[in-house]
């Protein structure tokens, strides 16, 4: 099995909050994060794809296919963006790191399939928060 990664960025800004708990739930759950006024990282998120490599190419999946993938599917949603307010794809989710990951692995998936060689498919997205902050969402390895 080959393991390929994409790797790219953006920057959004979001909260942490849910609206069905009390104003000081919310505060003494997620702290600062809950800022009403919003706050923002530069993430990184990682994309990788495993499978057998296409014999004519070699590919697992052409990166430059899969970078576009990515744009379009993540980034040009979510770049510069509020989270919490403007990705349609993201409402009514909390967007925790843990949420963000298996969001965006959702919004990828049947795209990078059908990009990929074969069998190939979506094998995990992985989310920087921050440096020392990093979610990963991979549903077909075992626990």
């Amino acid at each position: 099995m080959i393991y390929v990664t994409r790797k790219a960025h953006f920057n959004a800004s979001h909260r942490l909050h849910n609206p069905d708990k009390s104003e000081q739930w919310n505060h003494d759950t997620f702290g600062k994060c809950n800022n009403p006024n919003w706050h923002g990282h530069n993430y990184v998120i990682e994309v990788t794809v495993a499978g057998e490599p296409n014999p004519e190419t070699g590919y697992v999946i052409d990166l430059g296919r899969l970078k576009s993938i990515i744009n379009d599917r993540i980034l040009e949603p979510c770049d510069h963006k509020n989270l919490n307010l403007e990705v349609q794809f993201l409402e009514g989710v909390i967007p925790t790191s843990e949420n963000l990951v298996k969001a965006f692995f959702e919004q990828l998936e049947d795209d990078v399939n059908d990009a990929a060689h074969g069998s190939s498919t979506l094998y995990s997205v992985k989310l920087y928060e921050t440096e020392r902050n990093i979610a990963e969402y991979c549903p077909k390895r075992a626990v």
